[in-house]
């Protein structure tokens, strides 16, 4: 199926240089494979069921939406335990650390998503009982 996007120049170029330098045959190729692990990742984040413990990166403008991030950062205080920041000029990197239910990690996650200021979010979950039953 041809489909059409609209993508700033310089991510294009950045997308473009990357897939080359892999060796990657096309860009189309490159854009199938990475939306495919888009899929993968949201589809593990959508999967998970019941307590979870999960690290939370985001980079955002400082500037548009600080005073929102804080609110959002109130209202899930039950399952955020600690919270790290870093300043780059305007743009910050935070990183939340998680424990509770999926269900409300999950909900973190897509309300943070949500801010046009927030550049991305990146989620990394714990599951020790996991682990462990994959090294039986």
């Amino acid at each position: 199926m041809r489909t059409s996007l609209n993508i700033p120049q310089e991510v294009l170029e950045s997308f473009d240089t990357t897939w080359q330098d892999e060796g990657l045959e096309s860009r189309s190729r490159a854009v199938r494979e990475a939306i495919q692990e888009y899929i993968e990742r949201h589809t593990e984040l959508e999967e998970l069921d019941g307590p979870v413990v999960a690290a939370l990166a985001f980079d955002y403008e400082h500037t548009l939406v600080i005073g929102e991030l804080h609110t959002v950062q109130h209202e899930f205080e039950e399952v955020i335990s600690t919270t790290q920041h870093m300043h780059h000029g305007e743009w910050c990197l935070e990183t939340l650390f998680c424990q509770g239910s999926a269900a409300r990690i999950r909900e973190l996650v897509y309300r943070l998503r949500d801010f046009d200021a927030v550049g991305r979010v990146n989620v990394m979950f714990l599951q020790p009982e996991l682990s462990a039953m994959s090294k039986d």
